[in-house]
């Protein structure tokens, strides 16, 4: 009998995941939300697919896999998106099958938890506190330097990021939460950082007993803060192979994922490198793939794809063991944007270093790939000023602070 596989997916995303799974001969099946059955599955990698309610909670999902194991023995449950980490972590034990659990889940959720077991491993973060405690956080912000960033600790990307000038407003943007008389938005759910200006970088790991066994260092260029609240092109691009700057991330990474007991699977890290001192400091990091075709970027430069290996370490056996492909040191790059066309046409874009275009509804995006990261780099620059002149459209940020 083929092994089982259960997906659970509350955003449209993991295509190769599911491919892959289905290529390592594993019974697929998709769990997602009904209004996602339009989307652009692949559907000859998936066996079976069940749905449930569109606003369906964490219990929802688990119940939906439950049912599911009545009629089909389950040998794995994954989570593809950000949000369905946790949701798989629960689903997994409640029926009792091995994986990460809830509790250690939530180590790559709550970014309060991420700061202090990275403080304790000795890994710099931006100076921070819980909000918690009135007298504890003027002592914070006595000890601190404006601006700060009041942030929510379970949210992904820039999503309800409020940046402050002064102490104000801080309890200004504490005060206006707590007035909301949601658990949601009640102030213990966010915390308070320093505001480091500098650049973002981000490392996409592949982990195998505990092992980090291949690794793509990148660098956005505007950082995300900047692209989500104010508008333009989203780029990210792989740095020099043999910079400064990719051994000491690498070996922060290392020091990260020892930290957090992660054994297997792929990760998401960010990192900042203050302007001012060019430290670098952790931002987040995530127990899955990294979100703006990140996984395509590092396929073309480096020769893995995180969806792909992910889906191949979680179907691997002693009788098939996980195997990494052979790796390649080139570079690749991708800019990103929303696009004021329902279906931007690129066509009159021609580079032959072109190797990928976003197909997506609303989204024009172009992946370039070149033995030369000067190149890479080039054709980022050319390609940003030219997708805004030709497509570009500007999304208002989502607040958590508006009335």
């Amino acid at each position: 009998m083929k092994k089982h596989i259960v997906c659970i997916a509350s955003e449209h995303k993991g295509n190769e995941f599911l491919d892959e799974a289905q290529n390592a001969g594993w019974h697929v099946t998709l769990v997602t939300r009904k209004k996602l059955l339009d989307e652009p599955w692949l559907w000859t990698a998936v066996n079976e697919v069940r749905t449930v309610e569109d606003n369906a909670m964490p219990e929802e999902y688990a119940r939906a896999v439950t049912n599911i194991a009545g009629s089909l023995r389950i040998d794995r449950v994954v989570g593809l998106d950000e949000f369905d980490v946790v949701t798989a972590a629960r689903t997994r034990e409640h029926l009792q099958l091995g994986g990460m659990t809830s509790s250690h889940t939530l180590r790559f959720r709550d970014k309060l938890s991420m700061r202090n077991i990275a403080h304790a491993a000795g890994i710099p973060c931006p100076l921070y506190t819980g909000i918690f405690n009135e007298a504890d956080i003027n002592d914070y912000l006595e000890r601190s330097s404006a601006p700060w960033i009041v942030k929510p600790r379970f949210e992904v990307s820039a999503f309800g990021i409020k940046k402050c000038d002064t102490k104000e407003q801080v309890w200004e943007a504490v005060r206006l939460l707590d007035s909301r008389n949601t658990w949601r938005d009640h102030p213990s759910n966010f915390l308070i950082e320093e505001f480091i200006e500098g650049s973002v970088f981000h490392v996409d790991s592949v982990v195998n007993d505990g092992k980090v066994l291949a690794c793509g260092v990148s660098q956005y260029g505007t950082p995300p803060f900047d692209v989500s609240h104010y508008g333009g092109v989203f780029t990210s691009s792989i740095v020099d192979h043999d910079c400064e700057e990719k051994t000491e991330l690498e070996k922060l990474n290392r020091m990260l994922l020892m930290a957090f007991n992660y054994e297997q699977g792929v990760t998401h890290a960010e990192f900042l490198q203050s302007k001012a001192n060019g430290e670098f400091y952790l931002l987040e990091v995530a127990c899955r793939v990294g979100g703006a075709y990140i996984a395509n970027v590092l396929e073309h430069a480096c020769n893995f794809n995180l969806w792909r290996e992910w889906a191949k370490l979680e179907t691997a056996t002693e009788e098939a063991p996980y195997k990494l492909p052979k790796l390649r040191r080139e570079y690749s790059g991708i800019a990103l944007a929303l696009s004021k066309e329902e279906h931007p046409d690129t066509s009159h874009y021609t580079d032959s270093e072109i190797v990928y275009r976003v197909n997506k509804p609303k989204h024009v995006g172009l992946i370039f790939h070149s033995p030369v990261r000067d190149r890479v780099q080039e054709l980022q620059d050319i390609y940003s000023r030219r997708i805004s002149e030709d497509f570009l459209a500007v999304a208002p940020v989502k607040e958590r602070y508006d009335d």
